[in-house]
């Protein structure tokens, strides 16, 4: 995991999104001037023996791109953590810089991209470019049992490579909030979320208790597992 991080730091493929994440990170939005900002690649984080992965869209410039941490620093970034925090997934209920002391159970959090795009848009060729990088990260999280994207832009690019990572066909199912495709027999189930920007937490498309409780749900479908296992042990 530490050579991976390595390489997506170290990354410089797509040209557009170099040119604005250290464009960002010189000119800096006026109340972190005294920041230096992070203004690379951001890599995943989280617990490397965690059953969830959570995959959002892109690091915002002056959240991920300025702190180095995924979902750090800004308001997607106080929505998602303070409903992974209620859900039993974060140790606080904040995420505002590195240094700060949050920790994730059983909990991944990661990205389809992983350089801050211009308007937040990052292009489908640029999410091409990062799903190697996303493979890999998959690959290294072996107890993963279910991946949750946060957006249709990460959902289509996750029913391109989970048959590659897992096994099975592409998943059929559209994207909606909510979205449950179970992968297989003893593979993970990718579940779909609205992303917690503004825009959607804004007008409440995405509330809180609608995050918290499909947080719920894929934590209590591991846990429903588990007297059907103690019975068949004792049997």
């Amino acid at each position: 995991m530490n050579r991976l991080r390595e390489e997506i730091v170290a990354c410089r493929r797509c040209p557009r999104l170099v040119s604005f994440r250290e464009e960002v990170a010189r000119k800096k939005k006026r109340e972190f001037r005294t920041e230096t900002y992070w203004g690379r690649p951001v890599p995943g984080f989280g617990d490397p023996n965690g059953r969830l992965i959570v995959v959002g869209l892109a690091p915002a410039p002056h959240g991920g791109n300025r702190t180095g941490r995924i979902f750090t620093g800004d308001r997607s970034a106080a929505f998602l953590v303070r409903a992974l925090y209620t859900a039993g997934f974060a140790n606080q209920p904040t995420s505002r810089d590195r240094r700060d002391g949050l920790r994730y159970t059983d909990c991944f959090v990661t990205a389809a991209v992983r350089c801050a795009p211009p308007d937040n848009r990052p292009r489908p060729e640029e999410r091409d470019e990062c799903l190697p990088f996303l493979r890999r990260e998959f690959l290294l999280l072996p107890r993963a049992r279910s991946i949750l994207a946060l957006g249709a832009f990460a959902w289509d690019g996750l029913r391109a490579i989970v048959p590659e990572v897992y096994g099975g066909e592409k998943p059929r199912v559209p994207f909606a909030h909510g979205a449950c495709a179970p992968l297989g027999p003893g593979r993970p189930i990718l579940w779909g979320s609205y992303h917690p920007s503004p825009l959607n937490t804004n007008t409440g498309k995405l509330s809180q208790p609608m995050l918290v409780e499909l947080l719920e749900r894929i934590r209590d479908g591991w846990e429903s597992e588990r007297p059907a296992r103690s019975r068949e042990v004792r049997s």
